[in-house]
């Protein structure tokens, strides 16, 4: 006899659960479960009402089905912000936070259970959802856009544990209601517009949109490379946490009109617009990209490009990777300078964590300790900033480093561990984060965790110089100086000026380091020539170069140069503060500029 056809239907699944759940119950189980109860009554309530039927529950995790998407997603709207409305009225201790994913899926239907890929990867999107938050698949996406006054952000393809293949998501936009919203709650169903992208109250980070590029050759062969372009910087966008990036379908939706940058701003909360234009000539091609301030209407940066149309692929990616550095920086700064300019009491949490790592990148005692204060500033408007915990620990760990903080070392450290924690358990996907803790994992010699962390970030991201220079950096002290020093020149080329630094000398001295490291003292005198003031390090792997290739006449007059633009700084402690995996690279170094 054969066996039974299993069962099989087409469904929208919803997976919810509690962030930090595990914690809170190592905390207070009586409390914790208290609390969920408390909060399962809301999300259960809303689930029933939108025709969906749960049919799993494993602790904090929610599993539900409905025959539509939008009664789905409408029920998750509705819960999201019940949980926020009660976490208002109770105390910080009883406060609960869902993350929600959705999908739509064919499943394998066994009694009244579900399995199957939709149901994975439902509970794989949920926990890539902010906390608080709702992200769907781009399936679902497109079922429920055009049938919600709702608003709707690309977080672009992600790779997800046990999924084949990779999976383009999108978070929904909740904002904050009126009091007459949250007395009477509107059914965003019936809505027959599309409401993408519209303006909502979110205060922590700037808001971009890139609009289609002008092809002012008018040659329908070249629209390719124009919207190909665009898309690539859209789609790059999307994978930083700091920046809200307007969809690529609301961004297209402009093309070919007249626009009127302070309307679009108005309608959409846009902070900054990104605009462009490509000419070409023959086997020669322009790309003029610009970055401007809506209101005002004036002109933050503009570049242009010139490159020859040898392979067009090559070229496209060339210039997304060039304009997506400048744009990141361009926009770090101008929000930093908007926010310097607004009294200390009236910054929201990101402007307070711009404060924060301006005030970081001093590298003073005043500096550090001004910095903790404005993080501080920021988790306390925002607890749930993942990347505040993480330059807040970064900056503890300045602190620590230079002797800078009051109280003993262990008091300070446990603080740092404690700001680290934080950060993991609110995003642990966090390209910022990422990069922080392989930081702070070096500096404390933990290279195994330094590794993980650093190759995380450099896989998020490999062409944000910061996490390039820093992932070079471990490899150079952790015996691949080689790869490592290829990375630290990567850093220079995409962003030869750093942010917090004035000129390119601090990203030339890194090379300088991972030159003399690998052995080839030769290439570090050759990129000393382009450095106008070195660094401490920079100066010892010069040096150290020199004492390598047995001239001794030009180590000492080195040696006499750095003690007067130094004088207060020994080499070999300086030399001490690196940490170098094997310790003998160390002394060898110390050996060399003694």
């Amino acid at each position: 006899m054969s066996e039974s056809i299993p069962k099989r239907k087409l469904v929208a699944i919803l997976a919810a659960d509690v962030v930090g759940f595990s914690k809170m119950m190592g905390e207070n189980e009586d409390r914790t479960l208290r609390n969920l109860k408390a909060c399962r009554s809301l999300t259960d309530v809303s689930i029933a009402t939108y025709h969906g039927r749960i049919f799993g529950t494993a602790g904090d995790s929610v599993l539900a089905e409905f025959a539509s998407p939008v009664d789905a997603v409408v029920a998750a709207v509705e819960f999201q912000r019940s949980l926020r409305d009660r976490n208002e009225e109770v105390n910080p201790e009883d406060r609960m936070q869902f993350r929600v994913g959705l999908n739509i899926g064919d499943v394998i239907i066994e009694g009244d259970n579900l399995y199957g890929d939709g149901v994975n990867v439902a509970a794989r999107i949920e926990a890539s959802a902010v906390p608080g938050g709702i992200s769907l698949s781009a399936k679902f996406h497109d079922e429920v856009c055009r049938k919600l006054d709702l608003s709707f952000v690309n977080m672009g393809v992600q790779e997800m544990k046990n999924i084949s293949n990779p999976v383009n998501t999108f978070k929904v936009l909740l904002g904050h209601e009126s009091d007459e919203e949250k007395q009477a709650p509107q059914d965003p169903v019936k809505k027959s517009q599309l409401a993408m992208d519209k303006t909502v109250a979110t205060d922590s980070k700037p808001r971009l949109i890139v609009l289609p590029f002008s092809n002012l050759n008018n040659v329908e062969d070249n629209d390719f490379l124009v919207d190909g372009i665009v898309e690539d910087i859209i789609t790059e966008f999307s994978r930083i946490n700091s920046i809200e990036i307007i969809s690529r379908n609301t961004a297209f939706a402009f093309k070919g009109k007249e626009i009127d940058n302070s309307k679009i701003a108005a309608e959409f909360g846009i902070d900054f617009i990104a605009t462009g234009s490509i000419r070409s000539s023959g086997s020669r091609i322009r790309i003029s990209v610009e970055l401007t301030d809506p209101v005002t209407g004036s002109s933050i940066w503009s570049e242009r490009y010139d490159r020859t149309m040898d392979d067009v692929f090559e070229v496209q990616d060339e210039i997304v990777r060039m304009v997506m550095v400048a744009l990141v920086g361009k926009l770090e700064t101008a929000s930093l300078e908007r926010a310097k300019r607004k009294p200390t009491d009236n910054l929201n949490s990101y402007e307070y964590l711009l404060r924060g790592r301006d005030f970081h990148h001093k590298f003073s005692k005043e500096g550090v300790l001004s910095a903790i204060e404005m993080l501080d500033k920021s988790i306390e408007a925002d607890p749930n900033n993942a990347q505040a915990y993480a330059w807040k620990a970064c900056s503890i760990g300045q602190g620590i480093g230079g002797g800078y903080l009051e109280g003993d070392e262990e008091t300070n450290f446990k603080k740092l561990q404690t700001s680290i924690k934080k950060a993991q358990e609110l995003d642990e996907n966090d390209l910022e984060c990422n990069r922080i803790l392989c930081e702070i994992n070096k500096l404390f010699e933990d290279f195994d965790q330094s590794e993980y962390y650093g190759r995380k970030a450099y896989d998020i991201n490999p062409n944000d110089p910061r996490v390039v220079c820093a992932y070079g950096e471990l490899q150079v002290l952790t015996g691949r100086a080689e790869d490592g020093t290829e990375l630290l020149i990567k850093a220079y080329e995409l962003d030869p000026v750093g942010l917090g630094a004035s000129n390119a000398d601090k990203r030339l001295g890194d090379v300088m380091f991972g030159a003399y490291v690998k052995g080839d003292y030769q290439q570090c005198l050759e990129y000393d020539k382009k450095v106008g003031k070195k660094h401490p390090i920079a100066w010892a792997a010069k040096i150290a170069s020199l004492s390598a290739l047995s001239q001794t006449q030009e180590k000492e007059k080195e040696l006499s140069k750095f003690a007067a633009a130094y004088p207060d700084i020994v080499l070999g402690e300086e030399i001490d503060k690196l940490h170098f995996q094997d310790s003998s690279v160390k002394q060898t170094m110390k050996d060399f500029v003694t």
